[in-house]
This record gives C-alpha cells, sequence and structure tokens, in this order.
C-alpha cells in the first residue's frame, strides 16, 4: 500500500515541473536563461525584501546579464540600485509569493553544470 508521497518529495516534483515550463522550446543555455527570466517576471512578486551577502535590500525585479547571461536581480538599498546574481538573494522573512521559481532557477542552475 502506498502512503502519501513526502512533503520533500512533492516540493521536488513540483520545481522539477517549474524547470521543464521554463525551458521548453529553449534549446541553447541562453535561451533557457531568457525562460526562466520571463517565469521569474511573471511569477515572482516584487518588489519584496530580501537579504544579499548579509546586507538587506528590496528586489525590485530581474533582468539578463548583457555579458553573460544569467538572470540578475535588480536590487535597491539606501537609495541605489544593484544587480546581483538572482541566485545570490536570501529570503528576509517570509519569502514573496512565486519564490519558488527563484528555487527553481537556482535547482536548474545545479543541474545545467
Amino acid at each position: 500500500m502506498r502512503g502519501r508521497p513526502r512533503r520533500g518529495n512533492r516540493r521536488a516534483r513540483r520545481i522539477e515541473r517549474m524547470i521543464e515550463e521554463a525551458v521548453v522550446d529553449a534549446y541553447t543555455r541562453s535561451e533557457q536563461e531568457s525562460g526562466f527570466l520571463v517565469a521569474l517576471e511573471q511569477h515572482v512578486e516584487c518588489p519584496f525584501p530580501a537579504r544579499v551577502i548579509g546586507e538587506d535590500v528590496v528586489v525590485d525585479g530581474f533582468e539578463l546579464d548583457s555579458d553573460d547571461p544569467c538572470v540578475m536581480a535588480i536590487c535597491s538599498r539606501n537609495r541605489k540600485q544593484y544587480k546581483v546574481s538572482a541566485t545570490s538573494i536570501e529570503w528576509k522573512g517570509r519569502p514573496p509569493r512565486g519564490a519558488l521559481w527563484v528555487e527553481a532557477y537556482r535547482e536548474w542552475l545545479r543541474s545545467a553544470g
């Protein structure tokens, strides 16, 4: 008799489905990064408070780095704007709506090597 799927397994399967959705019909790494950018823009509610290297910031949105196509988080702190890798943001308090998309991006990067 099968029991209920463990919560971690459900979360892993959900992240796997999100990755598939983000990179569908994307063949190059650049196209896949663009797919994740679209997903993050559509699903993650910005702005939201976060931490980057231990500092409090507000994440205002996401964009692709023009030099090396990767998703960057556009952050503001003390009236200045900074761009950091989307993987370097940490939740400050409750994660924003759609935060699991950032986790899916992190997982995709780990598996894409």
